[in-house]
């Protein structure tokens, strides 16, 4: 296995990194004031820093086909997507924000050429963003197979009614569609039930019942519940082919996994360093906080796990570049869950070391922690991933000793 970055890559992260420090980090204030001040406009800072990003070849990064992005591999992309983590204003002005940038991919596999030119050119382009509806509160979304919204046939058009909820970046004053999953087909196969829409979201009949919060924190771009009542869509709004929803879905949910994993070991490297900054400035009984054995097993059990966590990445991102996404599932499930756990636990310890601090908004921890921790139910909870990674063994060892 080969990890090591490309000249390419290597000189896009000196870039990156100058412009995360000299750009995205002054600007930051000013920019949560703009989207608190008018939420329903795109914020002027993230206009302007897109204007630098593409002068310095930083946009669209996360895009691997060649023919509409940088066409980066996953090892050479991994290190930038770190970089990025911890500050969202980098990834927004990148245009390697979620859900939209792994949209984007998904419908670049999946879409029809007029689907690209209306949808993908100018999301692409920074014109318009987009979400992923597909979790809802009344089934157990974990298993996709259970999604209840129903799409019935209606002429040339479909009929989608049904309750979703979770669903990011619906808010963003430039989200235009979702990618919404809907049963099409409840009596047939398993997974053949369903099927992926473009629904545009002033489709009437779509409605944004609330923006909900984790564990007290509101998304400005959204996590809302969204009803959908009698919203019409015409054939074209079918993405792939009718049946075919539940694979487009495990397809596009596999790299959007890996790139959470990327983007929050920056997070977590970043816990690390608030932790290590603040250990030995605090003093308890005489003797500072750094000194302490359980704090000096924290950060270096942090640093352990944070390097295992990172080298597991690599891996997954090594193998998608070489043997494609789907030989890659096996590992997409192993990062899931270890880089998740890695995460909630050094986060947890700085906010620890912190005090009262720590779960104020004086620090990003607490913020980062709320994050992290609805990260392990998201794109499939730790315990479908375990299930997925113990069955594989299962079965390998049973071949083996079939032989």
């Amino acid at each position: 296995m080969d990890f090591a970055q490309s000249a390419r890559s290597q000189e896009l992260a000196e870039t990156l990194a100058n412009f995360i420090e000299e750009r995205v980090l002054p600007a930051e204030t000013t920019w949560v004031e703009q989207r608190a001040t008018d939420p329903a406009t795109p914020a002027p800072t993230v206009d302007r820093l897109a204007d630098e990003a593409r002068a310095l070849g930083l946009w669209n990064l996360c895009v691997r086909n060649p023919d509409y992005g940088p066409g980066l591999s996953f090892v050479d992309y991994a290190p930038l997507a770190e970089m990025m983590g911890p500050h969202r204003l980098a990834q927004e002005a990148t245009n390697c924000d979620a859900p939209s940038n792994i949209n984007a991919d998904a419908m670049i596999i999946h879409g029809s050429a007029e689907q690209k030119d209306q949808w993908v050119r100018p999301q692409l382009a920074g014109q318009i963003k987009s979400a992923f509806a597909m979790t809802e509160p009344a089934v157990a979304s974990s298993d996709a197979s259970n999604i209840a919204t129903t799409a019935e046939r209606d002429g040339d058009h479909w009929v989608i009614n049904g309750r979703k909820w979770y669903i990011s970046g619906v808010l963003h004053p430039r989200c235009t569609y979702m990618m919404t999953v809907a049963n099409t087909d409840p009596d047939g196969p398993r997974h053949a039930r369903h099927t992926q829409f473009i629904v545009p979201v002033d489709t009437p009949g779509v409605s944004v019942v609330r923006n909900l919060p984790k564990f007290g924190y509101i998304d400005d771009d959204g996590h809302c519940e969204i009803v959908f009542d009698d919203v019409r869509v015409p054939d074209d709004a079918v993405l792939g082919q009718v049946g075919g929803g539940f694979g487009i879905g495990q397809a596009r949910l596999g790299p959007a996994r890996v790139q959470h994993c990327m983007r929050i070991i920056g997070v977590t490297e970043a816990a690390l360093q608030l932790m290590c900054e603040r250990a030995p400035t605090r003093s308890t009984f005489g003797a500072a906080v750094s000194t302490r054995s359980n704090v000096l097993d924290w950060i270096a059990e942090a640093r352990i796990e944070i390097d295992a966590a990172r080298l597991m990445t690599m891996r997954t991102a090594w193998m998608m570049d070489t043997q494609g996404d789907k030989a890659s599932a096996p590992y997409m499930s192993q990062i899931k869950v270890q880089v998740m756990r890695t995460a909630t636990t050094v986060i947890d310890r700085a906010i620890q070391v912190f005090g009262a601090a720590g779960v104020s908004d004086d620090t990003p921890l607490a913020r980062w922690y709320a994050n992290m921790r609805g990260l392990r139910i998201a794109d499939g909870p730790d315990e479908v991933h375990l299930m997925a990674v113990a069955r594989r063994e299962l079965r390998r060892y049973e071949a083996e000793s079939s032989r």
